[in-house]
């Protein structure tokens, strides 16, 4: 029971930074919202840990450093694809990857074994993943390959965060997820610093191989930025990035205590519905229209997600 809503919670709470991650990747691009998005979450974390607590011990530090290189693939791919939308057909695919990765884990690693349930709750998960982005419509959301294919991977990375988080130490508390964070924050400003210098040293070199014949006339002021109008966007952008990474810090450490108060399959596949507040979120917000079938597989998403948790 208590696995149930630590996992539900986490998860809803884990679907409105989504929400949030994805609005700030438009705006800063996917690196840099969640480098700054882990930042947020390690003060969080550090701010956390003396009520929290948690025993530091080698392997503990060293399997969050782990999960925190996994998570910072998961989620920078997350909030690319979420960046391109939909976020609403999106979202549950990366949910329905992310929990079926620890039970495949277990079958083929560990010894568990699926049952009858577990049977099925992959079968309409299957299906599910069809109907999410299958659109008969005209005027309705079309997810693109590039979309589904980052959606996938991130699912994937994010099934492969619950596996590596799970083999902490319940007394090591939110230490793991500090190192997680020290670690996520380095390797996305690395990745993003290198990203920008590749992009620079491209564009000088574009330059270099232009031949001027004339001067260039001078810009008209329209074509002047506005700072002000820009310094807005900005803090809008970092704020939703901040925003962010507090949220899903928060959903970190519910998901935490929920794979470590009962079993790692059932709390990862609860973890998964955090669409739920991704759509609703992109629904009133953003006024993303779905496709009667898209919610006819949204549904058996859901369904799929009870069975597995039942399995």
């Amino acid at each position: 029971m208590l696995t149930a809503v630590l996992s539900l919670t986490g998860a809803i709470v884990y679907g409105a930074a989504d929400f949030l991650g994805g609005l700030a990747a438009r705006r800063l691009g996917a690196l840099l919202a969640t480098a700054v998005a882990a930042v947020a979450g390690l003060v969080t974390m550090l701010a956390a840990l003396p009520v929290l607590g948690g025993e530091w011990t080698a392997a503990d530090v060293g399997w969050g450093a782990l999960s925190g290189v996994v998570g910072a693939v998961a989620i920078a791919l997350l909030y690319a694809c979420l960046a391109i939308g939909p976020m609403s057909i999106l979202s549950p695919l990366t949910a329905l990857m992310s929990a079926i990765t620890p039970m495949l884990w277990g079958t083929l690693v560990g010894d568990e074994r699926f049952g009858p349930l577990g049977v099925w709750g992959i079968g309409i998960a299957l299906v599910a993943v069809v109907l999410v982005g299958f659109v008969p419509e005209r005027g309705a959301v079309r997810p693109s390959a590039h979309g589904l294919l980052l959606a996938v991977g991130s699912g994937l990375a994010i099934g492969g965060y619950y596996i590596v988080i799970s083999r902490t130490a319940d007394a090591s508390g939110v230490v793991p997820l500090v190192a997680n964070r020290v670690v996520s924050a380095i390797l996305l400003f690395a990745a993003f610093g290198t990203v920008a210098l590749l992009a620079t040293v491209r564009a000088r070199s574009a330059a270099l191989r232009v031949a001027a014949p004339r001067a260039m006339p001078p810009a008209p002021p329209e074509a002047a930025p506005r700072a002000p109008r820009g310094s807005s966007a900005l803090r809008t952008a970092l704020a939703l990035a901040l925003a962010c990474g507090v949220v899903d810090a928060t959903a970190n450490v519910l998901l935490l205590l929920g794979i470590r108060a009962g079993d790692l399959a059932v709390a990862a596949v609860l973890g998964a519905m955090y669409p739920a507040g991704t759509i609703l979120l992109a629904a009133f917000v953003l006024r993303e229209r779905i496709a009667p079938v898209q919610w006819a597989g949204l549904a058996l998403a859901l369904v799929a997600a009870g069975l597995l948790a039942l399995a």
